[in-house]
């Protein structure tokens, strides 16, 4: 019932979100065909705007575009106009959701394990080794990552292609430049809840019973101290999204992140909205299922 509430909730919120996002670009200073490369003359730049119902009062635009998206059309692309944003959706989508996907189990698997080690050996060279490590990899941005890896690993040892998307290996150099800033911050997060968790009364209590140390922090401690982690994986998943268009422009995969930043600059309204609309889904889904993990990692939530 809890779960069924709550997606109940998404489609209000979503409703106001899009209509923010609509208002908001519209509001915005310039227009879709300030960028032409001959100015249009008034007779022509009016039948433009007829043809793509910027004519008409803000309200009704909004309910022709809501009406299209209903009908899982996202109306035409103001920028390239012999594309409707439907087909570049569906073509890029499937591509940043698998480099995102893979950048989530890369910080994912990198970073829960390196928190739990550096938590437990606290104090020793492990500790030490791993949190510089951590720091490093949330201080470096993808920006200096993603050349250091091409430079060693694509051009002077040749292990990686460093370019577009045709084999899985295509994939190993983006994804850990995406990924690596973020398994920083989760190992931090894991690092922290740890900590925390092993200065705990019952974990006290479960060695004073003669509990195996193996047993108390794979069964007792990691499923609470993973919680934090659990809290950060719903904004983790839309940040990997966003965060995509720089690793996409560095590898040239061909991603919807460059349509976000390019609508963005060239007021391209009907696919700038959509975007928004789509990464806010994938952040509230995430957030959905967060919930759902807590439900089953931690016996003290209720759900109801």
């Amino acid at each position: 019932m809890y779960f069924f509430r709550r997606t109940l909730f998404l489609i209000p919120l979503l409703l106001v979100i899009s209509m923010v996002a609509f208002t908001l670009v519209r509001m915005a200073p310039g227009g879709p065909f300030d960028k032409e490369r001959a100015p249009a003359s008034p007779e022509i730049e009016r039948n433009l705007k007829a043809k793509y119902h910027l004519d008409k009062p803000l309200p009704v635009q909004y309910a022709i575009w809501l009406g299209g998206v209903l009908r899982g059309d996202f109306g035409p692309s103001l920028k390239y106009r012999s594309h409707n944003v439907t087909d570049i959706i569906a073509s890029g989508l499937p591509i940043t959701l698998v480099l995102g996907g893979l950048a989530f189990a890369f910080a994912l698997g990198v970073g829960i394990p390196l928190g739990f080690i550096t938590a437990v050996k606290k104090g020793h060279w492990e500790d030490h080794v791993g949190g510089t490590l951590a720091i490093l990899g949330i201080c470096i941005p993808a920006l200096v990552v993603g050349p250091i890896l091409v430079m060693f690993f694509g051009v002077r040892w040749k292990l990686f292609p460093v370019a577009l998307i045709g084999t899985p290996m295509h994939l190993v150099l983006p994804t850990v430049t995406l990924g690596l800033f973020f398994a920083g911050r989760v190992a931090r997060l894991m690092r922290e809840g740890m900590l925390g968790v092993l200065d705990a009364e019952f974990i006290t209590a479960a060695r004073s019973k003669g509990v195996p140390e193996r047993d108390i922090l794979l069964r007792h401690a990691f499923r609470t101290a993973v919680l934090p982690v659990v809290s950060y994986g719903g904004p983790l998943l839309a940040d990997l999204m966003i965060g995509s268009f720089v690793v996409e422009q560095l590898f040239r995969i061909p991603g919807i992140g460059v349509f976000l930043v390019s609508s963005s600059l060239n007021r391209d309204y009907t696919m700038l909205v959509s975007l928004v609309l789509l990464y806010a889904v994938v952040l509230l889904v995430a957030n959905l299922l967060v919930d759902f993990a807590y439900g089953l990692l931690d016996p003290r939530v209720k759900l109801a």
